[in-house]
């Protein structure tokens, strides 16, 4: 599960520059706003700060980490944690960093389009631009809506279509989720 999905400059750069050969950076357009660029350095898990950690486990106690990035885009630095949870199924943490704090944005997970609630399914049927999607994340907020990011065959960059549902009540998004 990978979202092509902010911490102080300083802490960053040392981050950085303590990446090893086998971390890479590369820039790409963001598709939420035209014109954004994203700065993606890949981390080695065991290069992350033990503060990021905390907050990951605390999360999702007992999960494997897998991998992260490091995503820089907009003034917002951003980790996209990635692993398996004791279960054994898939998780990515979204965690945003502030200064030397980190919070967790949104926690993620692939999913069966008709595992989403009725009343998303029934949003998403009702727009102008429904589609039967071929990949559905699930994106839990940490205000407790869940966003569901619609993907359609052939465009695994970006959502072609977001629903957010809160308090039981869906609506599609006219923009991007931000995070």
């Amino acid at each position: 599960m990978n979202r092509s999905s902010v911490l102080s400059i300083g802490i960053t750069m040392a981050l950085l520059v303590g990446c090893d050969a086998e971390e890479k950076s590369s820039t790409t357009e963001d598709a939420p706003k035209a014109g954004a660029e994203t700065v993606v350095t890949e981390i080695d898990a065991a290069k992350l700060p033990p503060e990021l950690l905390s907050v990951v486990t605390n999360a999702v106690p007992g999960m494997q980490i897998d991998g992260a990035e490091r995503k820089e885009r907009e003034g917002r630095v951003y980790y996209d944690v990635e692993g398996k949870r004791s279960d054994g199924s898939e998780v990515e943490l979204d965690v945003l960093q502030e200064g030397s704090e980190y919070q967790i944005v949104e926690i993620q997970r692939d999913i069966p389009w008709t595992e989403a609630p009725e009343v998303a399914r029934t949003a998403a049927a009702s727009s102008e631009k429904a589609f039967e999607p071929a990949r559905v994340i699930e994106s839990t907020q940490t205000d407790g809506s869940v966003i569901y990011e619609l993907f359609a065959a052939g465009a695994p960059e970006k959502p072609s279509l977001e629903v957010r549902v809160t308090d039981g009540k869906a609506e599609v998004l006219k923009e991007e989720w931000m995070h």
